[in-house]
């Protein structure tokens, strides 16, 4: 897949994830849940290609699990790191 299919599909479930979180518990905002999405395709796509997911002709559904737990890895360490909450 080139770097511009790979920033379009970052920017799709970077969008979905702000679509899909319940409004009352996400706290960041859209442009950087479209960073992680973005940022959790790129990496999740060249760590898929060092654990050795080979790409096929089709969807690489492993590539794209993988791809997909990173941006949620990352939205989750954002809106933790930009947490408006007054710690304790």
């Amino acid at each position: 897949m080139s770097l511009i299919g790979l920033l379009i599909a970052g920017l799709i479930i970077g969008l979905l994830g702000k679509w899909v979180a319940p409004s009352n518990r996400d706290n960041i905002p859209i442009w950087l849940t479209v960073i992680c999405g973005i940022g959790g395709v790129l990496v999740g796509y060249f760590v898929a290609g060092a654990l050795g997911v080979a790409a096929t002709g089709g969807v690489d559904w492993i590539r794209w699990i993988i791809s997909i737990a990173l941006a949620a890895i990352f939205v989750a360490v954002a809106s933790t790191l930009t947490s408006r909450r007054a710690l304790r």
